[in-house]
């Protein structure tokens, strides 16, 4: 029986300070998240919510104006220790679990984002940032962007960029599109006829 594997595709928009406003202070927090659980290939579940950030709850025009995001969306999304339970609930079904993020600020803002509250790390799992991924496998110099990406594949997102569930669902997609790419550049070559048979042993033999 095929040991069941879960990937978490996961997308985090944060806050943001005012432009040219600098604040010793200030760190980014997440106020939406959207995460896609795929087990063995199928969606099993889609997730998506607001946050309110804990250490700056009021956002900046720029975030607002750049995110689409408002005041009154993270104002009554979760808080932040009910958003960990729910990142936590995605671990509690000791399968073997990979994190996948589009670039590595996801997981970095939410460790920091722990350590800032006083609460533990919610997963214990494999994290592959699927930037890098793509950027080794076509052999790109420089980082591609998440739409960029799909877009060179012939595709387009899904939803609206810089929406947490819709960016983690784009990045789903892209994952697939790699991994069949992948699986595709591994299968062996067809022997050729004249690797099968040695022509210099055949011509000696009519010589």
């Amino acid at each position: 029986m095929a040991i069941k594997k879960q990937y978490l595709f996961i997308d985090f928009e944060f806050t943001m300070p005012e432009r040219n406003v600098r604040s010793k202070d200030f760190f980014a927090e997440i106020i939406e998240v959207g995460i896609v659980a795929v087990i063995n290939d199928q969606i099993m579940e889609q997730f998506s919510s607001f946050v309110t950030p804990l250490k700056f709850p009021k956002l900046s025009e720029r975030c607002k104006s750049f995110l689409h995001i408002s005041q009154e969306q993270v104002d009554t999304g979760l808080s932040f220790f009910e958003f960990i339970r729910k990142l936590e609930d995605f671990a509690k079904n000791k399968l073997d679990t990979t994190i996948v993020t589009w670039g590595n600020m996801d997981m970095k803002v939410l460790r920091q984002n722990c350590l800032a509250a006083g609460v533990p790390f919610p997963f214990h799992a494999h994290e592959l940032d699927l930037s890098m991924e793509y950027k080794r496998f076509f052999g790109d110099q420089n980082q591609t962007g998440l739409w960029k990406a799909v877009q060179e594949y012939g595709k387009e997102g899904t939803g609206r960029h810089h929406r947490a569930l819709d960016d983690a669902l784009t990045t789903y997609n892209i994952f697939k599109l790699v991994e069949k790419d992948k699986r595709y550049l591994e299968k062996p070559q067809p022997t050729t006829i004249g690797d099968r048979i040695d022509f210099s042993k055949l011509l000696n033999e009519f010589a």
